[in-house]
């Protein structure tokens, strides 16, 4: 079995515990980055964006405002001009804030740095506003006092605004939610010329949690640059599994293709951006080929699902969706209820623990479908056609799948997305073995959310897995869908899903 399948749950071995709390009280670089601070990443591209917006939006309502209040015949009587003016001037405004690099994250936290700029973008901002009024002779539309008003109450504005975006950044800062946290695969010199690279760059938007060597044996606790040697790769799948990491660097030469590729296959299953240094190697690439970790050179060799503004889309997607989803079909979810009480004694809903989001255990809620008294919490046996555990009732709302209609409450709590690979129970089997015993790369489909429904169920696998090759061929199709997501494929699969659940003879 893999390393990877082997570590199937999220629970820390000791030993790593022990050794990194070890590690974090001898060394100030970890000070801040304990295993209990695993708050979600701030993208760093998703809060310049926000910031832009939010001076543009300040901008114009400072100049609507002032119109509103400031009763002026002129006003009134060119609307349209105000208007243009005003949206013009505040997209000029964000055009030259970005040109002084006032969008520059790593400095949002100082209010100090970028005061000067505000100012001075403001300044530009308006006097190009001026400008274009006195050269196209429109002084007699636009108010002096307006344009001066504005201009007060707009850098004002901006001014508060960026007063609350450096008390967050400094927030997320404190709490590591702004910085990518990267842990480093391997020890000899390119880790070490890297490691120095990172450190000498202020503004890299990285902090090293740790170092793994797959030789590590028995210098386990001991450092690397000042960085804890944490073991091997089985304690770094561990490790991510159990706190957040978002970056993976392989510090292994590019001659190690074999290794390097043994490697990927292992870590592709984590959540995570995987790269490789490439500069610092002997082989140079095309400067189009790299991305950059500060001001290092970087090969992507995986790519983290859903980063930056495709999470949020799909975030906004199941919590709209789902909510309409309910209120819609709130008339058949009581039917449904009411059946199921009257049908068998016992609870209405069954909840059953099931692999989640990088492994992790969520609680997933269905209408229960089994005598109380035969309920299989673990999914251990299979579910065959005519299974006596299963009641009257519980035979047609398996194969209509209304069974799973209640897991809308778990996409608005957050444990599932509307579309995503399927959640599958603990014991799942596919015959008589377990999944991830099957497929090798089993684990890689735990990279995003699981859903209600998903690109494998649309393509006719759902239900019974009683073969190897169905449970592979799912599999296939939830990796499928990660590599190729987009709202519009989550919008597809949602339309196709009736359709595909007229189709029930793999549903018992």
């Amino acid at each position: 079995m893999s390393v990877a399948k082997s570590v199937a749950t999220n629970a820390l071995p000791t030993s790593l515990t022990t050794t990194l709390q070890q590690a974090t009280a001898a060394s100030p670089r970890l000070a801040d980055f304990s295993l209990k601070q695993q708050g979600r990443l701030i993208s760093r591209r998703v809060f310049a964006d926000v910031v832009r917006f939010a001076d543009f939006a300040v901008t114009v309502m400072a100049g609507l405002v002032i119109a509103a209040l400031y009763v002026d015949e002129g006003i009134a009587t060119h609307a349209y001009g105000y208007t243009l003016a005003v949206v013009g001037t505040a997209a000029v405004l964000v055009a030259v804030m970005e040109i002084l690099q006032a969008y520059n994250v790593s400095k949002f936290a100082s209010v100090a740095a970028l005061l000067p700029r505000v100012v001075l973008g403001s300044a530009i901002a308006f006097g190009a506003l001026a400008a274009v009024v006195f050269f196209f002779k429109a002084g007699d539309e636009f108010s002096r006092v307006w344009l001066a008003l504005w201009l007060v109450a707009g850098t004002f504005g901006i001014i508060v605004e960026r007063l609350v975006v450096a008390s967050l950044a400094r927030h997320w800062i404190e709490t590591g939610r702004l910085f990518r946290r990267a842990v480093i695969f391997g020890t000899g010199d390119l880790s070490s010329k890297m490691i120095s690279m990172l450190e000498a760059d202020v503004e890299a938007d990285i902090r090293i949690c740790g170092v793994f060597d797959e030789r590590a044996g028995s210098r386990v606790g001991s450092e690397k640059h000042g960085y804890p040697l944490l073991g091997s790769l089985d304690s770094l799948i561990a490790f991510a599994r159990a706190t957040r990491v978002d970056l993976i660097i392989v510090a292994l030469p590019l001659s190690a293709e074999k290794r390097i590729a043994e490697l990927v296959e292992e870590l592709s299953q984590l959540p995570v951006e995987i790269k490789l240094p490439a500069r610092l190697s002997e082989l140079h690439f095309a400067p189009r080929t790299y991305t950059r970790v500060g001001t290092v050179a970087m090969i992507d060799l995986v790519d983290k699902p859903l980063e930056a503004w495709g999470g949020i889309a799909k975030w906004l997607f199941d919590k709209i969706i789902a909510t309409i989803a309910l209120i819609l079909l709130a008339p058949v979810m009581a039917g449904v209820a009411i059946a199921v009480k009257l049908d068998s004694r016992g609870p209405v809903l069954f909840r059953q623990k099931r692999y989640g989001y990088n492994n992790e255990l969520v609680e997933v809620f269905k209408f229960r479908s089994m005598y109380t008294d035969m309920c299989d919490a673990a999914a251990a046996k299979l579910v065959t056609k005519g299974d006596p555990r299963v009641t009257p009732v519980g035979r047609f709302i398996r194969k209509t799948s209304l069974d799973e209609l209640p897991q809308l409450f778990n996409v608005l709590i957050g444990d599932l997305s509307l579309v995503g690979p399927r959640p599958h129970a603990l014991q799942a089997k596919a015959g008589s073995d377990l999944y991830d015993d099957v497929v090798t790369s089993y684990f890689a489909r735990h990279k995003v959310k699981p859903g209600i429904t998903g690109w494998a169920q649309i393509n006719g696998w759902r239900g019974e897995t009683d073969t190897h090759e169905k449970i592979q061929k799912r599999v296939e199709h939830d990796i499928y869908y990660i590599e190729n997501w987009s709202i519009m494929l989550d919008l597809y699969i949602l339309v196709k899903t009736p359709f595909a659940l007229l189709k029930t003879e793999n549903a018992f």
